[in-house]
């Protein structure tokens, strides 16, 4: 009799300490899951407020400032879902929510008075931001935080920013390098500034008169090259010249 009790109750602890495994494995995985979706929360976060501190170099509309205050809700709201007893998450929460409410500013930032960053390191930062700043529109917008008639307006004004940082960036290389007398230089950055030019959809009177500009430039370009081209011919006919008199000339009587 005893000996079937002592076997129920082996097979009972093992049933038990299965199902605390099981228990347990389910536990963690669900604990591991949500340290994954938080640390995902927390860098689309972190992405969404370099953005918005970046206005300064990218001039943001107040469309986009919504998109991405909406951004920082969302990510926020899910944050405080996971861990609800955070009191930071909370305030930064309810923060957002009420910079969304607060009437937004009419008046939309300008591209038209773009000012260029001496460093390059600056300039390369403000061309990321842009092309960051269109790939999130396109991922908010499948997210619903964005009608489709702002992506489009939105997306080709960065777009044409991004053409005149691009063609201003080239022409100021293209003015320096000829000031400098590197004529051979100053027409390669003049002439990819021509190339993004004529590659734009858009044809408005910055890209017609910019064009006609960098046109202009490159016929003067070819004229100064053509014009040192002729100088260093005559200096080296000239130099010839000379060295032939020389070799003719009668000797002198010592």
């Amino acid at each position: 009799m005893l000996l079937p009790i002592i076997i129920s109750l082996i097979v009972a602890l093992v049933i038990i300490a299965v199902v605390v495994n099981v228990v347990q494995q389910h536990k963690e995985r669900i604990a591991s899951l949500k340290r994954s979706e938080f640390t995902k929360l927390r860098h689309l976060l972190d992405d969404t407020e370099d953005m918005l501190t970046n206005t300064a170099n990218v001039p943001f509309t107040p469309a986009i400032t919504t998109m991405l205050l909406k951004r920082m809700a969302f990510a926020l709201r899910a944050m405080v879902e996971l861990e609800p007893g955070t009191r930071e998450l909370k305030q930064r929460l309810q923060e957002a929510e009420t910079r969304l409410k607060e009437p937004e500013n009419p008046d939309a930032a300008a591209t038209d008075n773009l000012t260029l960053p001496d460093n390059d390191q600056q300039l390369i930062g403000l061309i990321r931001g842009i092309k960051k700043l269109r790939t999130t529109l396109r991922s908010e917008h499948a997210r619903g935080n964005i009608d489709t008639s702002t992506v489009i307006a939105e997306d080709k004004r960065l777009e044409i920013l991004q053409l005149r940082i691009n063609v201003e960036s080239q022409i100021k290389r293209g003015k320096q390098a000829r000031s400098n007398n590197m004529l051979g230089s100053a027409r390669q950055y003049f002439e990819k500034a021509l190339t993004s030019l004529n590659g734009s959809s858009h044809q408005d009177d910055y890209v017609v008169s910019r064009k006609a500009e960098v046109v202009q430039t490159l016929e003067d370009i070819a004229t100064e090259l053509k014009a040192g081209n002729l100088r260093d011919r005559e200096k080296k006919e000239e130099k010839e010249n000379k060295d032939i008199d020389e070799l003719f000339a009668p000797k002198r009587k010592w």
